[in-house]
């Protein structure tokens, strides 16, 4: 009795499969992924040519910005390690927009680029001016500081650091006449 029962319940199970059977080859529509948003980190500021007059100070006032200046963005993690490192060069009015390709952080806290990132020096194509100073710790590194800007799009966000201003000097300046 028992297996007539399923000879007659099996039949029914075949017929309810078929219809699956039947799409498997056809993908199951889901709704789409939404795109991952790109939150990329940059690092801004401008190098100049420090004036003679105020060497040894971080005074910058009449400093001319340096075309192809190159600076460097040095980031390290939690333990001291470097986790990024990038040479960028500066544009003909010194400006310098440092974007962080492929910049992470394993701590989030510990290695935000606040505290992991510095900004250093590198070298001025200008033969008359090419002396490193350390205004804004451009020669140890400068910090970066966090001034709200941001550059936002649909899949895309880009939150901007400055760091410096930042300075070589002239390595021949005359010296300072002494006031009577």
């Amino acid at each position: 009795m028992a297996s007539r029962q399923l000879l007659v319940i099996i039949p029914f199970l075949f017929l309810s499969l078929v219809p699956h059977l039947a799409n498997a080859d056809e993908p199951a529509t889901q709704p789409p992924k939404p795109a991952e948003k790109v939150v990329d980190v940059v690092v801004e500021g401008v190098v100049y040519c420090q004036r003679c007059e105020h060497h040894g100070t971080w005074i910058l006032s009449g400093a001319k910005p340096i075309q192809e200046a190159t600076i460097s963005v040095i980031c390290k993690d939690h333990r001291n390690r470097i986790s990024y490192y990038k040479a960028f060069e500066t544009d003909k009015n010194g400006y310098f927009y440092a974007q962080l390709k492929g910049f992470k952080m394993s701590h989030s806290f510990l290695d935000h680029p606040l505290h992991s990132c510095k900004v250093k020096l590198v070298s001025s194509p200008l033969k008359t001016c090419n002396l490193l100073t350390n205004v804004n710790y451009g020669l140890y590194g400068a910090p970066l500081r966090y001034e709200d800007k941001r550059i936002v799009g649909n899949n895309y966000e880009a939150v901007i650091y400055a760091a410096g201003p930042l300075a070589f000097r002239p390595d021949h300046c005359a010296p300072k006449a002494e006031e009577p």
